[in-house]
């Protein structure tokens, strides 16, 4: 393995600008660096050699760090993005869970939000710097702070349990508001570089730096600046390095690096078989322009693509909405809603807040995270809430959960553009043909595609210890599906509903499923149905 002095690596930088001449350097020694730091370094640099000069005074490379991932290996990051994980604001994600209660069913489900963090930021910066020579496109460059925006963007906003709180607990504690964890990571991002002193770093990368991963972060322009929604909106970059808006959040397929992370990291820990390989997809893109500048792949890689989603249906189908870690998650938001007014976290001017309201707080929301629980389990209150959410709490400890009475959230599997195939919205390119991007029907990849993009669920889970009433649950339960016409379908071991349904009801399921007893599990017909929280106390 090569190792270069801080002199050497100064003069193949130069060297490889074709500047080297009458160059003078300082000679002051620095420790070994690995040759991948040059290579990270000249990623970033433009093509412009006046711009490479002031990225050379402004950034120093011989602070970048490398971190062991353990999906990715070796991870080199950039020096800014060193100084952004440095700080509390983003170090709470290490006590955040990225599957939420799925660690309550998965035991391999450990890992954070902070990881997820690190590997998108990394893929990011692949991406941009695997198929820059392949995109072939005149006077192309980018910044800086492309690789970086990736992980700082869509996490820092996250609370306790990932999207238990933005999606279960906040809709119930504060039910007139509408908030995002996208809205609440802007704000948050924000008060880290003020916080931290990093208002002239980020000056220095570039004008409209804060605005473009703001961008990223919300996956939207900040400000719409025309009625007509054909016209670009985006302020952070210029309609010409439009592809940059597909690297990390991408709005119009879905094919993006936080995806591409999250299964390899999610299947990892799970135990559970990746079937997609993202850098075979990295080795296969290019940007091309078919109206504006978009990433594609090859041709060939139709079907790989259609696997991913399928992967994506898999894991939520398996693992995101897993019937115990719903329920789970129903139970910590009911401890959560039941201690939001009783836990009180220190914010801005040493005002008390209670859970709920530390949203809008981001020095409290910077203390909330995961190890709430911890706060309710050791609280000493007497308050009849309070030991009702230990008790709700302890319930979770001995495993003695809600009885699933059928299938009380409605329940979505998609391909992630709702009812929409965001196959359609995917360019590719022929190897005859490298310049010309097109889209490919579904029937020409195959015709064993799915011809339904949405499925959900409704799930109804009975929280009251006492079981007496399962019996009078489950028939209503059964008779408000018949009303409402949906398909009742059987399938593993959950209730005995042999006293609720007819013997020749029971016959049929036991020759359909070879069991005696059946769990209920209500569908939709594909049909797109909401019911909030259907759930019997």
């Amino acid at each position: 393995m090569f190792e270069y002095t801080n002199v050497q690596m100064r003069w193949a930088v130069f060297k490889l600008m074709g500047v080297a001449k009458n160059v003078v350097f300082n000679l002051n020694p620095s420790p070994f660096l690995h040759w991948s730091s040059l290579i990270s370094y000249i990623s970033i640099c433009t093509s412009s050699w006046s711009k490479s000069l002031n990225k050379l005074n402004t950034i120093n490379v011989f602070h970048s760090q490398v971190f062991n991932d353990s999906v990715h290996g070796h991870v080199e990051l950039h020096p800014f993005l060193v100084k952004i994980i440095d700080t509390p604001q983003f170090q709470r994600l290490r006590n955040i869970k990225q599957l939420g209660g799925g660690y309550l069913v998965y035991p391999g489900a450990s890992h954070n939000r902070f990881e997820h963090s690190i590997g998108v930021a990394h893929l990011a910066g692949v991406k941009a710097k695997l198929r820059k020579s392949a995109y072939r496109i005149k006077g192309l460059s980018f910044t800086v702070t492309s690789p970086i925006n990736g992980f700082i963007s869509p996490y820092s906003g996250h609370g306790p349990f990932s999207h238990l709180f933005d999606q279960m607990f906040i809709p119930q504690a504060c039910p007139t508001e509408e908030w995002k964890h996208e809205d609440n990571s802007v704000k948050m991002f924000e008060y880290l570089i003020e916080k931290n002193g990093l208002t002239e770093d980020i000056e220095k990368l570039g004008e409209k730096a804060l605005i473009f991963i703001k961008e990223l972060i919300l996956g939207e322009p900040l400000q719409k600046t025309s009625k007509d929604s054909a016209a670009w909106q985006y302020d952070g970059r210029k309609e010409d390095k439009s592809f940059l808006y597909e690297i990390v959040s991408n709005k119009e397929n879905g094919i993006d690096v936080d995806k591409f992370d999250y299964f390899a990291r999610d299947c990892h820990h799970l135990g559970i078989k990746n079937n997609f390989d993202h850098l075979r997809y990295f080795m296969f893109t290019r940007v091309i322009e078919s109206k504006r500048k978009h990433i594609c792949s090859r041709d060939k890689e139709a079907e790989n693509l259609y696997n991913m989603f399928n992967l994506r249906n898999f894991l939520h189908r398996r693992v995101y909405q897993h019937k115990v870690k719903t329920n789970v998650e129903i139970m910590i938001k009911d401890a959560l809603l039941k201690a939001n007014n009783l836990i009180k976290i220190e914010g801005k001017g040493q005002k008390m807040v209670t859970l709920s309201a530390a949203k809008d707080d981001t020095e409290a929301y910077t203390e909330l995270t995961d190890q709430v629980l911890e706060r309710i389990l050791v609280s000493t209150s007497t308050d009849k809430k309070m030991e009702a959410a230990r008790k709700i709490l302890h319930r979770i400890t001995t495993r003695d959960f809600y009885n699933l009475i059928g299938e009380a959230k409605p329940v979505t599997y998609s391909y992630g553009k709702g009812d929409k195939n965001p196959m359609e919205n995917a360019y590719f390119y022929k190897k005859n043909e490298p310049d010309q991007a097109f889209i490919i029907p579904k029937l020409q990849v195959s015709k064993f595609l799915p011809e339904c993009f949405l499925e959900q669920t409704i799930r109804l889970y009975w929280k009251n210890e006492d079981k007496t009433h399962l019996k009078d649950v489950t028939e209503a339960f059964k008779a408000w599906c018949e009303r409402n016409e949906f398909e009742v379908i059987f399938r593993s071991a959950m209730l005995d509903f042999r006293s609720i349904f007819s013997p020749t009801q029971l016959r049929q399921q036991q020759r359909q499923e070879g069991r005696g007893t059946a769990e209920l599990l209500i569908t939709s017909n594909f049909e797109l149905f909401y019911l909030h929280f259907f759930i019997i106390t």
